[in-house]
């Protein structure tokens, strides 16, 4: 959910809009998990970790730390970059800040989706969190979810539309790439990314139709609004939207990454899908037309399985094993990535990925080993710093 800050802003640190003749900046957002390091349970800490927490007077400078919709859970916010590299480096940097302060307060961060041991989340005491909460019922008390945003700059509202029109069939791809949600109040749910699951409950979550113009989105959003159901604008949960403040397409339907070099993975291959789909719109190639229903569908099969197993393919819809799929998103990003500069790197990120496995993978491997959800979580606090155990 959007938390209390104005849409987290990887673009604070001044004009994003892309150009001819640069690439495209990008930031990320991602949720962390605050936990007790003995028993590993989810602990609602994150108002006496702000408060001791100091935020920089210079927002450009470097990641910082933000509420987010439950007490225990935080936000880092990276400022937007234009390369790889850059990024990274505030990617692991955002995790160092964010465990130095949860040290301060007696807790760990972990990169986790969801708590993998029974957890009883408490919202943020806002009123505006206490609407939702009363609004919503047991889906917004349960909604402790950890995602990853990427914003990704756009030239205009008019390229913004038709990035989202063209890049929607290829979102699932990013369920599967970023799965690490296996567990649920202390069950092995059978799904790699079961946040997904979670988060759809939500009525405004999902995939976008193909609108073609800003007027339409907006026409969407306002009348989405008027519903009541969605309570204002900040609670349309596409899975990829328009930024509601800065010049940026935000893809949000991704799980937060147990390892930080995946996250920089989801940046490059959101990059070269926002750049790829930019492209074909000014080249006047019209979007794949796919039903929402179909993509829904493709999404849970990604939920489902992560890349272990089949995946529906973002151009017919039928079922293909889950590598397949995955090298038809580098074919199709492909001239773009090279374009920018990011190809090899994605594709060593890609082949890391497969080799070592997604999240999910890694937590199941570690229950299967120790038999203890506690251990799953001290692991991933391991791996969120990039300090792995003995056994990885």
């Amino acid at each position: 959910m959007d938390g209390s800050q104005a849409e987290g802003a990887p673009a604070q640190a001044g004009d994003i809009a892309a150009d001819a003749g640069r690439r495209r900046t990008f930031g990320i957002e991602e949720e962390l998990l605050l936990v007790d390091s003995g028993s590993g349970s989810a602990v609602p800490a994150a108002g006496a970790l702000l408060n001791l927490y100091v935020r920089p007077m210079d927002l450009s400078a470097g990641p910082v730390l933000t509420a987010e919709f439950q007490q225990e859970m935080i936000e880092v916010v990276t400022p937007p970059h234009s390369t790889l590299a850059a990024l990274q480096t505030d990617i692991v940097a955002g995790r160092a800040i964010a465990h130095q302060a949860a040290q301060d307060v007696g807790v760990r961060v972990a990169a986790l989706a969801t708590s993998p041991l029974l957890a009883n989340p408490h919202p943020v005491k806002l009123r505006r969190f206490k609407a939702i909460t009363e609004e919503y019922g047991l889906t917004a008390r349960e909604q402790l979810t950890c995602g990853c945003h990427i914003h990704v700059s756009v030239e205009s509202a008019e390229e913004g539309v038709a990035v989202l029109d063209r890049i929607r069939n290829w979102l699932p791809v990013l369920i599967a790439l970023s799965a690490n949600s296996p567990f649920w109040h202390g069950q092995d749910t059978g799904y790699a990314s079961y946040r997904s699951q979670v988060w759809n409950r939500l009525p405004s979550a999902g995939p976008l139709e193909i609108l073609r113009t800003p007027e339409s989105y907006l026409q969407l959003v306002h009348d989405m609004v008027a519903t009541g159901v969605a309570m204002d604008e900040g609670m349309i949960y596409f899975d990829a939207r328009l930024s509601r403040h800065y010049p940026t397409v935000e893809i949000r339907l991704a799980d937060v990454c147990l390892r930080p070099e995946n996250t920089v993975l989801l940046a490059g291959v959101a990059r070269g899908l926002v750049e790829t789909a930019a492209r074909e719109w000014r080249e006047g190639t019209p979007p794949k037309v796919v039903s929402t229903a179909l993509l829904r569908l493709a999404s849970w099969k990604a939920s489902r399985w992560g890349l272990r197993g089949e995946l529906l393919d973002p151009v017919t819809s039928r079922p293909v094993p889950a590598l397949a799929v995955v090298n038809s998103l580098m074919s199709h990003i492909g001239a773009a990535l090279a374009d920018i500069g990011d190809l090899g790197r994605v594709e060593s990120l890609v082949d890391s990925l497969l080799d070592a496995g997604t999240g999910a993978v890694r937590q199941l491997e570690v229950l299967h080993r120790t038999g203890d959800l506690a251990d799953v979580v001290r692991d991933a606090a391991d791996w969120t710093v990039g300090v792995p155990t003995e056994e990885g």
